[in-house]
């Protein structure tokens, strides 16, 4: 039975590992990102950056869906579009291809959405292609979670 909070919406209250596969009850796991944060746009990026330097996508996406869910609603394809990216990441790291190209098929059709504009000085027509490129990588059978991990980080580490 999942955890749920004082207004019933569900919660995983369950400890990860740094890939953000649940633990057993009462193991300890890796710092997650708390159920209230609310990061501004520069907030989020900066820490994804650093969440996928260490190798940890999963918690970037923790990051990015939580500004999703509490930033202005006409961001909301930009915000899940990334988060949608570094899940497609953590299914690398997991060993699951399906999951990571349809993850990263899906990130990438979100950011390729918004054509050569650069919110936030992200170029996401880059990020998409990078996307693009490590699903090939998925679907040919060589897809390298460290390399992609580093290529993404890279993409958005041009952003300023």
């Amino acid at each position: 039975m999942r955890d749920r909070d004082e207004a019933g919406r569900p919660r995983n209250a369950r400890p990860r590992d740094e890939y953000g596969r649940p633990l057993a009850k009462g193991t300890e796991g890796v710092p997650r990102v708390p159920d209230d944060y609310a990061p501004t746009a520069e907030e989020a990026l900066e820490e994804a950056r650093k969440l996928l330097a260490a190798g940890r996508p999963f918690h970037a996406h923790e990051v990015f869906e939580a500004r999703w869910k509490t930033g202005p609603a006409e961001e909301r394809e930009l915000w899940q579009g990334l988060a949608q990216i570094c899940v497609g990441l953590t299914h690398i790291q997991r060993g699951n291809p399906s999951g990571a190209a349809a993850l990263l098929t899906r990130g990438s059709a979100r950011l390729g959405a918004y054509g050569s504009t650069r919110p936030f000085g992200l170029d996401l027509r880059a990020l998409a292609v990078e996307a693009d490129t490590i699903t090939a990588a998925v679907d040919e059978g060589h897809a390298d979670a460290g390399s992609a991990v580093s290529a993404i980080l890279a993409r958005l580490a041009r952003a300023e």
